[in-house]
């Protein structure tokens, strides 16, 4: 695992901006470091040394040293990939799977190289000879790579703070996109919260070359193969193959691997097909209060298999004190609240071990959220009560104050590309006008996100909501926070459920067979479930989702951090872009029980993100309260 960055070369460009550049990523590569500069660009490198120890150093150089490598990942197919290349005549140097990254460049070009990848990655291939940088990123998002480009300057890299090292770098918030992060607290789509800096979005790849860069996809999941033939016994048949497959894949390494574990199906499932290979150590994340721990859970299970674990406790004050830290490795505002858990289970990993495995995927390939039970409920009414019924019925429930069964009536009339949970995550398009500034600002969130429901339409409401969290939720809130929080602190987080290969299948399952109903109670995640059960306890593999728990939203109402929250709303941040006396009514339902701990949350963590990256425009200089971690120092 390992960070990387680099730029065009331009006039006035120091050279030692790029060492400065990749310092700035220091956490993602503590072991070593390497640059490559010519007339043409600038690569910089941070090693985290996982595989072939000794022999893995970037930048990697093709022969005559006409190409040079960047890479961040893992490629688990490898030494399959190394075989097939040394008997089409290659020759590997190492036994690194870097280096099948540049054969594979030279022997078959970059489209065919990236159907042939198994793995989590990102990486940049700088073509001397075509005068032309290449870059990718992995099928789901895994793995980050960003690009700066502003019609002059071009650069790249693993974080948008690489670019922070590099003076050409023009450091603007795009003020367009803050409804947006309001309404998904992310951003679906390749912009950012940072002027002319993009994402590649997974599955695709960038080509630099003349000043221009062009984008393509050479991957992208789809439902177009759904078998409705299968079954559920047959489909957790088929899991239990996948999972142990991919669960062996992800164990490659020159280093030991650990695991997390709480106490949900996804992470037992995955540390138990571990265990199975050899000793593997465990970490789980807890509260002093028991509602919100699941330490009792984790660390019976892990004794029952006999294997190692260890709980690690944390407390209001650490999740507080670290919020400007943790806005500082995001890169861009991410208000999920189970992201400082994360950061102190992977700090506490990472004294035993520098790689971990993960269960993350499960849910959004397998149909495990609650949320997606209501599509049935909604597909029913639909069905039986006309469209311009609903409608009407729709528009006199807006009228009248609230009343039970008003909101059902209100989504009811509206296609599902609007009413979709996720499209009004954290506000509504009423909330926003509400505690939105600047009323220009507001825009249709469900219509910036409409195409990726048209990507699947026709298909079930279960599977068109699987394909948009697909798209949306895993990699750019489950799988990014699980990157920042986890390398951060110089630890790899591998996770065999985002697979292309269980993924693969996972798109052939019909809706039946992922979510069933036993008794008349749904069941998510049936098959996958099923499979679990067959090698874990059945009081794991069924156990309710929790989605990783805390107190937060008691301690928003303890008057120690209520205070943080209550100068936050009152900053010159606030006042810039909010309307603070709905802050302040915000915070007062919050504690009458009326008003989402998520929105507080996602406004607060969005202020001190604001005071960390652009502190000279305000004098809540959060940057101030950030704390580096070791590597980082």
């Amino acid at each position: 695992m390992c960070g990387f960055c680099g730029y065009i070369n331009q006039a006035g460009i120091p050279k030692e901006s790029i060492e400065n550049m990749a310092n700035k990523i220091k956490h993602r590569g503590p072991d070593d470091s390497g640059y490559f500069q010519n007339e043409d660009v600038s690569l910089g490198f941070r090693r985290l040394s996982i595989i072939d120890l000794a022999h893995g150093a970037q930048p990697m150089y093709g022969d005559n040293h006409s190409l040079a490598l960047t890479f961040n990942g893992e490629i688990y197919n490898y030494k399959d990939l190394q075989q097939e290349l040394i008997n089409e005549g290659q020759t590997f140097k190492t036994d690194c799977d870097s280096e099948v990254l540049i054969r594979g460049y030279e022997a078959w070009g970059p489209k065919k190289l990236l159907s042939k990848l198994r793995g989590m990655f990102a990486f940049v291939i700088y073509d001397e000879k075509k005068h032309q940088v290449f870059g990718a990123r992995d099928h789901f998002g895994i793995k980050p790579l960003y690009y700066y480009d502003d019609g002059t300057n071009f650069m790249w890299g693993s974080e948008i703070k690489a670019f922070l090292g590099n003076p050409n770098f023009k450091r603007e918030f795009n003020e367009d996109l803050l409804a947006v992060h309001l309404s998904f607290e992310f951003i679906p789509s390749k912009e950012t919260m940072f002027k002319n800096v993009y994402k590649v979005m997974p599955g695709q790849y960038f080509i630099y070359k003349d000043g221009n860069v062009t984008t393509d996809t050479y991957y992208k999941y789809n439902y177009d193969h759904i078998d409705n033939s299968q079954t559920i016994d047959g489909n957790a048949k088929q899991i239990e193959k996948l999972v142990d497959d991919s669960v062996k894949a992800h164990m490659i390494a020159d280093v030991p691997v650990g695991s997390f574990l709480s106490s949900g199906v996804d992470s037992s499932y995955v540390f138990n097909e571990a265990a199975k290979l050899q000793p593997i150590h465990s970490f789980s994340l807890g509260f002093n209060d028991s509602k919100f721990s699941e330490l009792a859970w984790s660390t019976k299970f892990a004794k029952e298999i006999k294997q190692e674990n260890t709980p690690i406790t944390m407390t209001g004050d650490d999740y507080f004190d670290f919020l400007p830290t943790m806005m500082y490795y995001m890169d861009e505002p991410l208000s999920n609240p189970s992201a400082p858990q994360l950061f102190y289970l992977s700090q506490g990993a990472r004294k035993d071990v520098p790689v971990t495995l993960s269960g993350e995927g499960a849910d959004e390939f397998f149909g495990g959220y609650n949320t997606y039970l209501e599509a049935f409920t909604f597909e029913r009414y639909q069905k039986w009560v006309p469209q311009f019924v609903r409608s009407g019925l729709g528009n006199i429930a807006a009228k009248f104050p609230r009343f039970h069964g008003r909101r059902f009536l209100i989504r009811g009339a509206e296609p599902l590309w609007r009413r979709y949970y996720r499209v009004n995550y954290v506000f509504d398009e009423v909330d926003r006008a509400k505690v939105l500034k600047n009323p220009k600002l507001n825009r249709d969130t469900a219509e910036y996100s409409k195409h990726i429901f048209d990507e699947v339409q026709g298909k079930d409401e279960v599977t068109q909501e699987q394909y948009f969290d697909i798209n949306t939720w895993l990699p750019f809130d489950i799988l990014h926070k699980a990157d920042r929080m986890s390398m951060a602190n110089s630890l790899e987080v591998r996770t065999p459920l985002v697979d292309k290969v269980v993924a693969k299948f996972a798109a052939t399952m019909p809706t039946k067979t992922r979510i069933t109903f036993k008794d008349g109670k749904p069941v998510t995640k049936a098959s996958f479930r099923k499979a679990a059960a067959s090698q874990v306890p059945e009081v794991v593999a069924d156990k309710e989702k929790l989605g990783f728990p805390s107190p937060i939203a008691q301690w928003i109402n303890d008057p120690k951090y209520h205070e943080r929250i209550v100068e936050a709303f009152h900053s010159d941040i606030a006042q810039r872009f909010f309307n603070v006396d709905q802050l302040d009514y915000i915070l007062e339902q919050h504690a009458n029980g009326k008003s989402s701990m998520q929105k507080i949350f996602t406004i607060y963590t969005f202020i001190l993100w604001y005071g960390v990256y652009f502190p000279e425009n305000t004098n809540m200089h959060y940057d101030q309260k950030v704390v580096l971690t070791p590597n980082d120092r």
